[in-house]
């Protein structure tokens, strides 16, 4: 069956029937399965040449990558590491990844490579997550965030897919999302980079798939103009680490893994992707003049003076703006006063009510550079 795949849009329909349950726990017994394979295979080849019986797996979406280029970059790699041959499998509409991974594990692969977008490389880690089995990054796409955060190369095919055969594991945290959808349906989730609630969700969702095809990120400038119309203040009660409930104002929430998005702009300057926490920001501008603060703030103060001694040394001078507030915390449970719509990783997931976010500590493996 052919599968084709648009990162840019995958919104998930609510899971209600007994199929479905019956799906997660079939989703359960294949990461348990690959666990225990990982173990018996690295306690089977501790003493063997590394490449003895090894064999990686691709997931492709064939509307982002070249195949052609694809295959034979890894066929290169595979032959110079020694490994047995790659096994393929394509994403689409219906299953963005997560599916075709399960099937990639039980051919007892040692690495599996994402090649598409962050849509694809998230549904990936999903079916990857606990099992011990390495995510090898191909990037692809406009987005790329988790290779941006990891330093990796963007655009070098033949390196990435090297590294996906001769580096090192690194473990990362994942984000985890259970959100409450506004019929009282509810849903989990992972996230790799960041979740947002409020204009930075408008924003994605109000994004033209046509028009980010053809420009890229700057499609979101139109999206901004489209979102900033409507009504953006977000009614919250929040609950960070069970030190109580808060309530407050604000236009976005961004919940971040990771700190850096595309255009070099560091939006969370003290993420950790292996730090066992999220880091949270608030956008709360009040008017033209609040937009301007946080436009230096992050621009100019993240981006800039926080690259030098002397930049740096200015900052901790400088007062905290209240346009942005930023906090630290393993869970974080938030209610709002509406529905609103919600993303991971830059993708449109819909709306909710209410969302529990909370970190699996360095539930992923990621393959970077052995020298890294």
């Amino acid at each position: 069956m052919s599968r084709h795949e648009n990162d840019s849009s995958h919104p998930a329909e609510p899971a209600r029937t007994a199929a479905a349950e019956a799906t997660r726990a079939s989703d359960s017994r294949s990461t348990r399965i690959a666990a225990e394979k990982a173990a018996k295979k690295t306690e089977a080849h501790a003493d063997a040449p590394a490449s003895v019986d090894k064999r990686a797996a691709v997931v492709y979406n064939p509307i982002k990558v070249n195949i052609a280029k694809l295959r034979a970059s890894v066929a290169a790699a595979e032959k110079t590491a020694g490994w047995q041959s790659t096994v393929w499998f394509e994403t689409s509409v219906e299953d963005p990844g997560e599916r075709v991974t399960r099937e990639a594990l039980e051919h007892d692969v040692d690495v599996v490579m994402a090649a598409g977008g962050d849509g694809t490389v998230r549904s990936v880690a999903e079916a990857l997550r606990g099992t011990r089995i390495p995510l090898g990054l191909l990037p692809s796409g406009t987005g790329n965030l988790l290779a941006r955060n990891l330093h990796l190369t963007l655009d070098d095919l033949d390196k990435s897919v090297s590294t996906a055969f001769t580096g090192r594991d690194r473990p990362i945290d994942l984000g985890v999302v259970e959100v409450q959808r506004p019929d009282e349906s509810r849903e989990r989730f992972i996230f790799l980079v960041m979740a947002g609630l409020g204009l930075d969700a408008q924003m994605i969702a109000n994004t033209d798939p046509e028009l980010k095809k053809r420009v890229g990120w700057i499609a979101y400038v139109d999206a901004i103009r489209k979102s900033l119309k409507g009504n953006n203040r977000l009614n919250i009660r929040y609950n960070l680490d069970g030190q109580g409930n808060r309530t407050v104002r604000v236009h976005t929430v961004l919940i971040g893994n990771c700190g850096s998005l595309p255009g070099n702009i560091l939006l969370l300057p003290d993420a950790a992707v292996d730090d066992g926490e999220f880091d949270i920001v608030a956008l709360r501008p009040e008017g033209f003049f609040g937009w301007v603060q946080i436009w230096v703030k992050i621009v100019w103060e993240n981006g800039v003076l926080r690259r030098s001694q002397v930049g740096r040394k200015i900052m901790s001078l400088t007062k905290e703006v209240r346009t942005l507030r930023y906090l630290k915390g393993k869970d974080l449970v938030v209610r709002l006063g509406r529905a609103e719509e919600f993303e991971l990783d830059g993708d449109a997931f819909g709306e909710l009510v209410a969302l529990k976010a909370s970190v699996d500590p360095l539930a992923l493996l990621v393959k970077v550079p052995a020298d890294s």
